[in-house]
């Protein structure tokens, strides 16, 4: 199973979600503080296909990692989480393709749905 990365730059969100993941079978989970800790992580381990991001953080935001990702044509899939997409942001989030777009709060079920999806398409081979 490949890692999953979570991206936030609130501490406690972090943690909780990466406890939440590892408490439900992904013992894989690494978390950092934002989208340039995102890419350094990414740039250690190819081995991560699953990317749950915040989409408003300081240096660099979760749109700025999904288009990172994009120009690289990365095998990877990015959930984005945020408080308030403006219409703005989350056709463009759309359009480059992130995988799922959760409105916080949102429901631990949700989120493991999500995951489970990803991992099984992971698992399989399907490539996107």
């Amino acid at each position: 199973m490949s890692r999953i990365l979570v991206v936030d730059d609130d501490l406690e969100s972090r943690d909780l979600l990466s406890e939440i993941l590892e408490a439900n079978g992904y013992p894989r989970v690494e978390a950092v503080a934002d989208g340039l800790a995102a890419r350094e992580a990414l740039a250690r381990d190819n081995d991560c296909r699953i990317i749950i991001a915040d989409l408003h953080m300081p240096n660099e935001s979760g749109l700025d990692l999904l288009r990172h990702l994009r120009k690289q044509n990365a095998r990877r899939e990015i959930v984005l989480m945020s408080s308030f997409f403006s219409h703005t942001e989350r056709k463009l989030a759309q359009d480059l393709g992130a995988y799922a777009l959760l409105d916080k709060p949102f429901r631990i079920s949700q989120l493991l749905e999500i995951v489970s999806q990803l991992a099984e398409r992971d698992s399989i081979g399907i490539s996107t």
